[in-house]
């Protein structure tokens, strides 16, 4: 598969340089000017790079073909990768964030005006913007068919997720250090300074915790979405020869990519009538009437013929759901 092709790539590939390039332009401008904010918005950008670069390791990792040891594939690697990223977030970008705000409220520094930093500030929020932009685009190409903010972020690629989330934090985080620092440099109380650098981190901790619970779903075996479930189920029971989906069982393998397990209860006269279609029974019976040895014999080859009728049903079936939700990559159907 194409790179350009992998769900999430491209979002985080451009979220990944475009934080590269901010968080040097916003240290020059934080060592500059002294501010509390910037600092705090430079290691915010900081983490959103290491953390970006976790998430391509994943994506990548994610795309490794299935082998002995891993039979349904690496689809996993990718929410592991963006578990350690809301990590990194947590720690790196809430922590140091939130701690750099808390240590200049304790021992205030002076704070020197330089036009720099609004100019940093406003190239920042350009660069934070489009990377935020190419993400969403993403996410609405890739899940169109939700109508809701919530639809998207339940169902959607964990590492678009992270991204549009830290974006959306980085773009509103100019704001409150624009706001923090210009506020400090109009009154020169460094309050404001120290009170946006945690405002910061408090956001990011935020973040942090959806995306980790976000990812623990899936590494511990989140189920396919119930509508989702529900067609599948619904399709298993318009067949014949099937009585019932007693039970049934899913997990996401990658982003796009199911497993399904399902037991189902065969219907005995659908089956009758397809072995009838062959040897009919009538025939049959007027072939070994009165002669034992035949009958053994007609109940024999009767008896070899069901697990294989059986099983072309079943792969019948297997080959309808998968033609009609490419999603549902591996299919285990076993009878009651």
């Amino acid at each position: 598969m194409k790179s350009n092709t992998i769900s999430g790539f491209s979002s985080v590939l451009a979220a990944l340089l475009g934080n590269a390039i901010v968080a040097a332009i916003k240290f020059v401008a934080a060592f500059i000017s002294g501010s509390s904010a910037m600092f705090s918005e430079a290691i915010h950008s900081v983490a959103d790079t290491l953390n970006q670069s976790f998430l391509l390791v994943g994506i990548i990792r994610s795309r490794k073909k299935p082998d002995d040891e891993f039979i349904y594939g690496y689809g996993n690697e990718r929410f592991f990768w963006a578990l350690i990223s809301a990590c990194g977030i947590f720690f790196i970008g809430a922590g140091v964030t939130t701690y750099n705000g808390i240590t200049s409220l304790i021992t205030p520094h002076e704070l020197e005006y330089h036009p720099i930093v609004f100019v940093v500030l406003a190239i920042s929020f350009v660069i934070e913007s489009v990377t935020l932009f190419i993400a969403l685009r993403e996410l609405n190409k890739r899940h169109r068919h939700k109508h809701s903010i919530i639809s998207f972020f339940k169902e959607g690629d964990p590492s678009t997720i992270a991204v549009v989330l830290e974006d959306s934090v980085a773009v509103f985080g100019v704001f409150i250090a624009a706001a923090s620092i210009g506020l400090t440099m109009y009154t020169g109380n460094q309050v404001y300074d120290a009170m946006g650098s945690i405002v910061i981190g408090a956001l990011l901790g935020v973040v942090a915790i959806l995306l980790i619970y976000k990812n623990k779903k899936y590494l511990i075996g989140h189920s396919i979405p119930e509508n989702l479930e529900e067609e599948i189920i619904e399709l298993l029971e318009k067949d014949p020869a099937i009585e019932k989906v007693i039970d049934f069982k899913s997990t996401v393998l990658d982003v796009g990519i199911y497993r399904v397990k399902c037991e189902i209860e065969f219907n005995g006269n659908a089956l009758l009538k397809e072995l009838s279609k062959g040897y009919p029974l009538k025939e049959a019976y007027e072939d070994v009437k009165g002669d034992y040895e035949e009958f053994k014999k007609f109940v024999a080859d009767y008896t070899d013929r069901v697990p294989r009728l059986v099983g072309k049903r079943i792969d019948d079936v297997e080959k309808t759901i998968e033609a009609k939700y490419p999603s549902v990559k591996h299919i285990d159907i076993e009878l009651n």
